[in-house]
């Protein structure tokens, strides 16, 4: 890193320790002079006017999902993004060391994740950006994401490239390799979509979200409602078992298209009443009695003749 700690940045953030590499330079923990508060500051590399315009986009954000950006400065004819410290490792870093998440597990994630890019998306950002080196897994448990970027407007993004990233992040993390090579969807017809082998009920969402063309793609609403779902503990399906294709998922809830009953997950309707010599039989009718009922006149047999043989022996005395 091009700093050292102790150095005091535009007068007021003191660097502490390197806490590694964010998403969009080195990052810092710092301590904030002025507020005597402690804050992660992030060494910006690229265009200066790009990089304060996007940090302070990403301040309008209000999210508990979305790492806080406090201050953006100049020094050292650098930027500086000043940000709530998380105490934490990436998404990045947890796979790196403890290998692809469950599915369950994942479809949380994702649940926390999109909720809050919705947020920026209603605040007119898109992220841009997403990925793995760019989510934090809080020791506390929370999730956060950082790094917004601003593009220029010519190169505005839509919302649902967001979403695209978002099934990109969650196919990596179920299943430990991306999805497609590049960070960006690919153009054209694709060949071969990619194979689900740890997915289980998540495959259908990912399907749904790593569609090629925007308009295909699972809506906000949809894909949240089905990560939801899983997060939840929704229908599992053991690795290679059959799943659920993006345009047939039951609602939450509902009946599943892959059990009897076929994709549309109707049960067999019944069939029509037994029919006797004098029409339609009442329900019950024509069915073997039940154990108790047998048992109960067995014993009914059994008391008449304990009182005929009693009856037999006082009439011969």
């Amino acid at each position: 890193m091009s700093q050292e700690p102790g150095r005091v940045v535009a007068g007021r953030y003191r660097l502490l320790d390197p806490l590694g590499q964010g998403a969009r330079g080195p990052l810092w923990r710092a301590r904030d002079e002025e507020r005597g508060r402690e804050v992660a500051v992030e060494e910006v590399s690229g265009p200066a006017a790009r990089a304060e315009a996007a940090a302070l986009a990403a301040a309008r954000i209000v999210h508990p999902g979305v790492v806080a950006v406090h201050d953006v400065v100049a020094d050292g004819g650098r930027h500086w993004v000043v940000t709530e410290p998380v105490r934490g490792l990436t998404l990045a870093e947890v796979l790196a060391a403890d290998g692809p998440l469950t599915p369950r597990r994942a479809a949380d994630l994702g649940d926390r994740l999109l909720d809050a890019l919705r947020a920026a998306h209603a605040a007119g950002l898109v992220h841009g950006e997403l990925a793995p080196d760019g989510v934090l897994l809080g020791n506390d448990g929370g999730v956060k994401v950082g790094g917004f970027r601003l593009p220029p407007p010519a190169d505005a993004e839509d919302p649902a490239s967001d979403l695209w990233a978002l099934g990109a992040l969650l196919y990596t993390a179920v299943e430990g390799v991306p999805p497609f090579p590049g960070d960006a969807p690919p153009s054209g017809p694709v060949a071969q979509p990619p194979a689900f082998r740890r997915a289980g009920p998540l495959a259908p969402v990912l399907a749904g979200l790593l569609r090629t063309e925007p308009a295909e793609r699972l809506t906000a609403e949809e894909a949240a409602r089905l990560l939801h779902e899983v997060a939840a503990g929704g229908p599992e399906r053991a690795p290679g078992g059959p799943v659920r294709t993006a345009g047939a998922v039951a609602p939450a809830g509902g009946p599943d298209p892959a059990e009897p009953g076929g994709a549309t997950g109707r049960a067999p309707a019944p069939g029509p009443a037994a029919q006797g010599p004098e029409g339609p039989q009442a329900p019950g009718a024509g069915r073997r009695p039940s154990r108790p009922a047998l048992t109960a006149a067995a014993a009914l047999v059994l008391l008449v003749a304990l009182a005929a043989l009693a009856w037999l022996l006082l009439a011969n005395r």
